[in-house]
């Protein structure tokens, strides 16, 4: 016998850490245009980690899967960054809130989430693993109703959606459709004579995208106030689409001098931004253009679409950073999120590809730079695992830990 949906309760909360595929090693792997060529970023300053992003160590933090289960056996499933640190918290802490919670109440789960981590972290990695338990739960809803998670968020407002490309060819992202192309700019003000390449890449990137084009420059937190006056200045003739993330996601301040030193142009951020409450004072300032909250760090589903409303009473656009298929289902629900991103994940930087490669199974993607509605109807977020994925139970990880400290997986 069914149980009736009103009745369902959430029954088992379980996480996993993806397994390297054994018959690939590093070297293995080709050569990206993300690591291999020269961006500016926060720690461009410093000599010895300016040349490549990966010696940061920027992709540290590795992803981690979340599995919720109901009392029918509808089980949800979501993907994102936290890591081992994720597959912890999630199971020590937040699988509390959880546990026997009715899957409907996205909104006291997430409060829940919230509240209860306060005192060790709002933001970063803690809002990251929320957003991935958040996902997970909005997939096992979404299966419990037969319908796809954009019906459920507000339903459809666009026939489809339009996408731009983020990568180092502006020009190939034209020829393929894209509405508009982002590159990154590629050196920080600590280099020599900084100003002047930099203008000198992006007036190569017009040339080549030719005019009336959409171009945008991401600085990626890498500049200051006065060098960004400068270069933005300098780059007037170029007819920059928005530059985003000039300052870090903290100077508030800056931003408001960056107005009303240049209210022309058009500025973006969001990226690196937490919750309504950190988006708040961005919002009511005035002071951005475009919004690009992360749909898998910001909080989830639950707090973009939040954080969505709050920016549609300032008719301010949300255009959310990176490429999702999560991404797709809050852009199809929203009437101010106009566009997609698609990031060039080809090697050569020529060609798009899902953010988590080959690990969902037909993850649809972008023709001729539209998104169409009709390849996103299946229940859930409609993601398959692909059956060459290897999940490795977070249970099996973190049992040397329980055996130290004498206790059981389910204490709570």
């Amino acid at each position: 016998m069914a149980i009736p949906k009103e009745q369902i309760r959430i029954t088992a909360v379980r996480t996993f850490l993806v397994a390297p595929d054994p018959n690939k090693s590093e070297a293995d792997k080709p050569g990206h245009w993300l690591y291999n060529q020269e961006i500016a970023n926060p720690m461009s300053k410093y000599s010895k980690y300016k040349d490549r992003r990966e010696s940061w160590g920027v992709d540290v933090l590795k992803d981690f899967c979340v599995e919720i289960e109901a009392s029918d056996g509808t089980r949800g499933f979501a993907i994102g960054h936290g890591g081992f640190v994720g597959c912890f918290l999630a199971e020590e802490h937040f699988k509390r809130f959880l546990i026997d919670a009715d899957p409907r109440d996205t909104n006291l789960i997430w409060d829940q989430m919230y509240r209860g981590s306060q005192h060790y972290g709002r933001r970063g990695i803690t809002m990251m693993i929320i957003s991935v338990i958040d996902l997970a739960l909005w997939d096992l809803l979404g299966k419990i109703r037969g319908e796809p998670v954009y019906k459920l968020i507000g339903g459809q407002t666009k026939d489809h959606l339009t996408a731009y490309c983020t990568g180092p060819n502006p020009d190939v992202a034209r020829e393929q459709g894209f509405w508009g192309g982002k590159v990154p700019l590629p050196y920080s003000p600590s280099e020599p004579d900084s100003l002047q390449k930099n203008y000198n890449v992006l007036a190569e990137h017009r040339a080549k995208a030719g005019p009336g084009f959409p171009l945008m420059v991401d600085c990626y937190m890498s500049l200051n106030i006065a060098y960004a006056i400068k270069l933005i200045t300098k780059c007037a003739d170029l007819d920059i689409e928005w530059w985003e993330e000039v300052l870090s996601p903290d100077d508030t301040e800056g931003y408001t001098t960056l107005r009303r030193a240049l209210p022309q142009v058009k500025w973006a951020t969001g990226e690196h931004e937490y919750t309504r409450y950190g988006f708040r004072k961005l919002i009511d300032s005035r002071l951005l253009d475009v919004l690009q909250p992360d749909v898998m760090w910001c909080g989830g589903l639950t707090e973009l679409v939040r954080i969505a409303n709050h920016a549609a009473a300032y008719d301010i656009d949300i255009v959310p950073h990176g490429t999702s298929h999560y991404t797709v289902h809050f852009c199809m629900s929203q009437p101010n999120a106009p566009l997609i991103e698609y990031v060039a994940y080809s090697p050569d930087g020529r060609n798009i590809g899902p953010v988590h490669g080959d690990f969902f199974v037909k993850e649809p993607l972008p023709t001729g730079g539209i998104v169409k509605t009709d390849e996103f109807d299946k229940p859930g977020f409609g993601l398959e695992i692909s059956p060459h994925v290897r999940l490795v139970p977070a249970t099996d990880l973190l049992k040397p830990f329980y055996d130290i400290f004498g206790r059981q997986i389910d204490s709570f």
